[in-house]
């Protein structure tokens, strides 16, 4: 490494886009069903109730495995656990391509089973990019580190729903599946090779690494040593992060912002060709158009979150302020119920999804309250609660879709959880702090 006074890397830029990357295949492997899944149910015979349960059975595994995947990364380290999930979330992805050709099998059990495995497998990743964070990034920029790797659920459809709608329409549904497993293998070979702690980075120079540990980044994170010989899951642990009214505040807000996300990776292309007539191949294109709303909001977020940090000092003001606007505009999307033009129920869908963006810094949020002994156990809580979203979701919109022969309540039912999160964060949270474990 070169002199503390030395002009610094930037290597922490390159892992975020690393981390960018890996979220963005991540979330593209939870949506392939959504994509295939008009095509795959017709030449399976699922009922729309089915559909309901298959796209909700990712949610299932991905809930129960949050804490023991949050406790494994504080226990063996960010790299060996997450390098572990990426690749055994892409094979059981690649193997959805088989469902139906085994004639053994319930195509509708092998489907939930094989989502399930896929669920349980990414349950790692999100509370280890929020441990990367921690790492790499400090606290006046993890606003704008955790807003480009969140934002990567919207990316994902900007890059991946065109390809997977052309596919589906070229070579077929199962071909999803399979190209996607494929690229999530490959994924697996670069993150080994690119992804240290800051102590040990061979191209991070003592410049950097000071700046990132002045500022309150956790660079020996992933080093081991007695924090990390200590196992961090006990009840004791697990009952101060569920007791404390802050967190409450948090983990309810992140559920309901996770309403509007699984509704859209989930049931809005079904929607756009069930609802709006179009074809599957128009839908994965339209689908595009609010997903880069939301990456570009979520950007915005991160950005305003962290200026507004610097100016006042408030971190407040920095998180709240723009999830409050975020999610007033998120509410927009009630409006496609009174709406026939599909090109403007694509508008009103984007600037839902953008607001939504602006409002994802729930991450962010976690980096700053965490304890510092546990923020792989504490975001694998906060996954948890949120993530009960994906299992709700999917169910409550099939049997309103199946009761109602319509979207429009669904579509209410999104929106309302919208408002829910303001009143989470600025009723029951409170003050944003970092909270001290009690012995």
């Amino acid at each position: 490494m070169t002199d503390a006074h030395a002009r610094p890397t930037h290597v922490r830029y390159g892992v975020i886009a690393l981390i960018f990357l890996i979220t963005t295949i991540n979330y593209a492997d939870r949506a392939t069903f959504s994509i295939a899944g008009s095509s795959a149910s017709a030449e399976l015979g699922l009922s729309t109730v089915q559909t309901g349960f298959i796209l909700s059975a990712f949610a299932w595994a991905y809930v129960l495995a949050q804490v023991p995947g949050g406790a494994l990364l504080d226990r063996f380290g960010t790299k060996r656990i997450y390098a572990g999930a990426i690749a055994l979330w892409s094979l059981f992805t690649a193997m959805q391509g088989f469902v139906g050709l085994v004639p053994v099998f319930s195509a509708v059990a092998m489907l939930f089973a094989l989502r399930f495995m896929v669920g349980l497998a990414e349950a790692p990743s999100f509370p280890g990019n929020a441990r990367l964070v921690a790492a790499w990034f400090p606290g006046a920029e993890r606003g704008t580190a955790s807003a480009i790797f969140n934002s990567a659920q919207y990316f994902s459809l900007v890059a991946f729903a065109p390809l997977m709608g052309w596919l589906v329409h070229s070579f077929g549904w199962r071909s999803v599946f399979w190209v996607m497993g494929a690229l999530g293998l490959l994924a697996t070979l670069v993150f080994l090779r690119f992804i240290h702690s800051p102590a040990r980075h061979p191209g991070i120079n003592a410049a950097e690494l000071a700046h990132i540990e002045a500022g309150g980044g956790l660079v020996n994170m992933e080093d081991g040593g007695s924090a990390a010989k200590t196992p961090t899951f006990t009840w004791n642990n697990i009952r101060q992060l569920l007791a404390n009214r802050m967190l409450i505040g948090i983990y309810l807000g992140q559920y309901c912002i996770n309403v509007l996300t699984y509704f859209f990776v989930t049931w809005f292309p079904i929607y756009l060709v069930k609802e709006r007539g179009l074809n599957i191949l128009e839908a994965g294109i339209a689908a595009a158009a609010p997903a880069m709303c939301g990456f570009i909001g979520g950007l915005a977020g991160g950005y305003a979150s962290d200026f507004i940090l610097k100016k006042t000092g408030s971190l407040d003001w920095a998180r709240k302020g723009p999830l409050v606007v975020g999610m007033v505009l998120a509410t927009m999307i009630i409006a496609c119920v009174w709406v026939e033009a599909e090109w403007l129920v694509v508008v009103l869908m984007s600037v839902a999804f953008f607001g939504k963006g602006v409002a994802s810094l729930g991450w962010a949020v976690m980096a700053d309250v965490a304890p510092k002994q546990l923020a792989g156990l504490s975001g694998g809580v906060f996954n948890m609660f949120g993530n009960i979203a994906g299992i709700v979701t999917p169910i409550a919109v099939g049997y309103i879709v199946a009761g109602t022969g319509s979207f429009d309540l669904a579509l209410v039912f999104v929106g309302v959880h919208c408002v829910i999160t303001i009143f989470a964060y600025l009723v029951i949270a409170g003050p944003i702090r970092r909270v001290e474990l009690k012995a």
